[in-house]
């Protein structure tokens, strides 16, 4: 079972599936998922640019509306998660998972999923302290100030998270658990990002969220993104029978030219699970015990804890996990079930300013619609047009929420559009106090371009992809690389690194990082393809790329210039592309920076044998009340049990 890891994809589908089915069709392989780690920017129409924080020079439609619209479908069934840069009024339909487009599935704001055996977790968003405490009050149309608090987490997402007790094999962030940097080749990543070295040293740069998460959860792998880099890491963790576990870390850069954006890795695959994506029982039985947790309000939420008047502990029992299993007929196959809510963008449309079109409203999604209606959940669309009165608003009424978003619009955005830091701040008892000052120091924004630094000139002659493949073999394998063709006018270089026995990757991770302060200034050599292994941890500049000048530039402004440079790419490069149709560049068979990774070993939960029975669409539409009842709920199981019907 071969599974693509992705870094942030930035709505260039189409180059990632290009991509993609170059690599399958150069290896003699076939990718089975493809796991995306934020920034997706499910745009479908030039409304839903309204909804995306990013200055209006990057307000593209890309090309998620092919998919939507049903112009094109996925080659490959495609998993992600939210980043920072999303149309989150349509995220926000589907908050607890579902089909953005027939084949591409968001998890939601936070969940976990299973897929040929594999249980995957994910969690959208980034962190930003002055947010984390809140409810999910935000809503459509948005403010300035609430687009951007959309996409920072909650506190009961991760509070979710932490009641998992059963195995994780894959855990998805946008942005890094804080302090991954200290487990990898840190003094490589700050050559190659310097700008984040006062961060690295302050121990700041990151997610304490998601760092707690990565030593309660302890998967087998994290995937990461945000920072359009590559790194890798290893982690070990001491069990509490003493035994040692290890957690890889990966993440990787954007789909640019040159950039190491795309991984294949081969699991291993029990044949009795089969290749669908399933809901995970363990996860409904959390979402449904901790439902009155949920809160839409401004003001700050505290998830319990210990010495709590109330639960604050909400382990699944073997029991709670049959019997929402029974709810669902024994059958826990997610239902190809999309259905389109607005109307898509049309090629008609491409005259048209984003100013001409008005603000998006809100959508009630029928598959949230259908999921609450099983587990006897709350769904926030639904509240803010007061169709479901089971559950009692701690917050304004519709009208004066949005009054006062607009009058709170720049609370907490600059007047470069970036937030400011935010002070005296309280966390849930977990999160360590003396993190207040952050906020969230590696949000990235999109400003400031710099036309001057990447020409279209330089990329006809160096336009390169990146793309790195490896195999999870328990055993070891011979080093091999390849010198590939040409995918629509660029270039890729595919490499193929060999693997070590684990004990020895451990050792050398180890020695790795011992030396690390010793070598701080030491200049790092090219590497060839004779001796292409890397270093367990390493992180390598891909080849061709070549750091600019920083010098004499203060820490914010070299952060600023090197996401410019990157974004700007995205424009240059469909020129430079039409230009190279035709002529395909030569192959650079240098290598690059291939992480060992190793086997994952499949959770082996009991699964029941009852009859296999199709979902299909609820016919609840978007007028109706959300029905909460469990007498309602199990009588409506025949909703899930008849004859499938095509999605539309």
């Amino acid at each position: 079972m071969k599974i693509a890891v992705e870094g942030c994809c930035h709505g260039e589908l189409d180059k990632i599936y290009e991509t993609l089915a170059y690599l399958e069709d150069v290896n003699s392989i076939k990718v089975d998922l493809l796991l995306i780690c934020g920034d997706f920017q499910a745009v479908r129409n030039k409304a839903d640019l309204h909804c995306m924080a990013v200055p209006p020079k990057y307000q593209h439609m890309n090309t998620f509306y092919k998919y939507y619209s049903g112009e094109k479908k996925a080659p490959v069934l495609t998993v992600f998660i939210g980043g920072n840069h999303e149309a989150s009024n349509y995220l926000q339909e589907l908050l607890y998972g579902g089909w953005v487009a027939p084949n591409i599935y968001y998890m939601g704001y936070a969940n976990v999923i299973q897929f040929g055996g594999l249980r995957i977790a994910g969690l959208s968003g980034i962190y930003k302290a002055n947010h984390y405490s809140l409810g999910h009050f935000e809503r459509p149309p948005y403010s300035d100030n609430s687009k951007r608090s959309a996409y920072h987490i909650r506190n009961l997402d991760v509070f979710r998270l932490k009641q998992i007790s059963r195995p994780l094999d894959i855990c998805m962030s946008h942005d890094w658990p804080r302090g991954i940097y200290n487990f990898g080749n840190k003094d490589a990543l700050l050559r190659h990002k310097p700008f984040l070295k006062q961060e690295v040293e302050e121990d700041s740069l990151g997610s304490p969220p998601a760092e707690e998460l990565l030593y309660k959860l302890q998967p087998q792998y994290w995937f990461s993104a945000h920072l359009h880099t590559k790194f890798a890491a290893h982690v070990e963790h001491q069990t509490e029978d003493y035994r040692c576990k290890t957690t890889k870390f990966l993440s990787l850069d954007k789909c640019l030219p040159k950039r190491h954006f795309l991984q294949v890795i081969d699991f291993p695959h029990d044949e009795g699970f089969p290749l669908k994506l399933e809901l995970d029982p363990e996860w409904l039985c959390i979402l449904r015990s901790t439902n009155h947790l949920l809160s839409l309000s401004r003001n700050k939420t505290f998830m319990p804890g210990p010495g709590s008047s109330e639960r604050w502990d909400f382990t699944v029992s073997n029991q709670e996990i049959e019997s929402v299993k029974e709810d669902f007929g024994n059958d826990l196959t997610i239902p190809e079930n999309f259905i389109t809510t607005v109307p898509a963008y049309t090629v008609a449309e491409s005259g048209r300013s984003v100013s001409e079109y008005p603000p998006p409203d809100i959508h009630v999604n029928p598959q949230t619609t259908l999921l609450c209606t099983m587990l006897e959940l709350s769904d926030p669309n639904a509240m803010f047009l007061g169709r479901d009165s089971s559950f009692s608003l701690d917050v304004e009424d519709a009208a004066n929420s949005s009054a006062a978003a607009r009058i709170s619009d720049d609370e907490d955005v600059n007047s470069d559009g970036d937030e400011t830091d935010d002070t005296n701040l309280t966390f849930e008892s977990s999160i360590d106090a003396t993190l207040d000052l952050s906020c969230n120091p590696d949000e990235i924004p999109l400003e400031n371009d710099n036309d001057e630094d990447e020409g279209i000139g330089e990329m006809e002659g160096e336009s390169e992809a990146n793309i790195s493949t490896a195999s999870s073999g328990a055993g070891e394998v011979d080093d091999a690389e390849e010198s590939l063709g040409t995918l629509s006018g660029i270039a890729p270089i595919v490499e193929i690194s060999g693997l070590k026995e684990e004990e020895d990757e451990l050792q050398e991770i180890l020695a790795a990082q011992a030396s690390m302060g010793a070598s701080a200034d030491k200049k790092v050599s090219d590497a060839s393809a004779s001796d292409s292994q890397s270093e367990i941890g390493a992180v390598r500049t891909a080849p061709g790329f070549s750091d600019p000048e920083r010098s004499d530039k203060s820490s914010q402004d070299e952060r600023e210039e090197d996401n410019d440079e990157d974004d700007n790419e995205l424009g240059e490069i469909l020129a430079a592309q039409a230009k190279l149709k035709g002529s395909p560049g030569q192959c650079d068979s240098s290598s690059g920076c291939q992480e060992p990774v190793s086997t994952v070993e499949s959770s082996q939960s009991s699964r029941s044998s009852g009859s296999k029975q199709k979902y299909n669409m609820s016919s609840a539409g978007e007028g109706e009340e959300l029905p909460t009842s469990k007498k309602f709920r199990r009588r409506n199981i025949s909703m899930y049990a008849g004859e499938e019907e095509d999605c539309v």
